[in-house]
């Protein structure tokens, strides 16, 4: 009677229960197999990542390397720059003493040129006839 009624309206509800529990347990599974899936493609990208971070520190500390060889380059160039500035500021001090050394000898040429003209017309005073 009443009560196997009340029995199989129990029975009846455990039945859907168990049915509604299987059917979250499977969509658990699929959720679960979901996260797997992304926690692989996860780690993949982390490698992935980790790579591409170690491959930048490799590439600066390539640039590193280089910065240093140009500076080392640039003081090198500089010190050459500066012996080259040295070479012509002694270039042009030995041409300006040149150049006075040259007005020296021009002065002397003209003076031994004009005695030379004196010391002739005196030894034409002393010439026989």
């Amino acid at each position: 009677g009443e009560q196997g009624r009340g029995f199989a309206v129990v029975a009846s509800e455990v039945r859907a229960l168990a049915q509604r529990s299987a059917t979250a347990a499977g969509e658990i599974r699929g959720l679960i197999g979901e996260s797997g899936a992304h926690i692989e493609r996860g780690a993949g990208q982390m490698q992935s990542a980790g790579k591409t971070i170690a491959d930048v520190v490799q590439s600066v500390a390539h640039v590193n390397t280089l910065m240093g060889q140009i500076s080392v380059a640039t003081r090198e160039q500089a010190q050459g720059i500066s012996q080259v500035n040295e070479a012509v500021t002694d270039l042009d001090r030995v041409t300006q003493q040149n150049a006075a050394l040259v007005e020296e000898s021009a002065a002397s040429s003209r003076a031994m040129s004009d005695n030379a003209g004196i010391l002739g017309r005196t030894l034409e005073v002393f010439r026989l006839h």
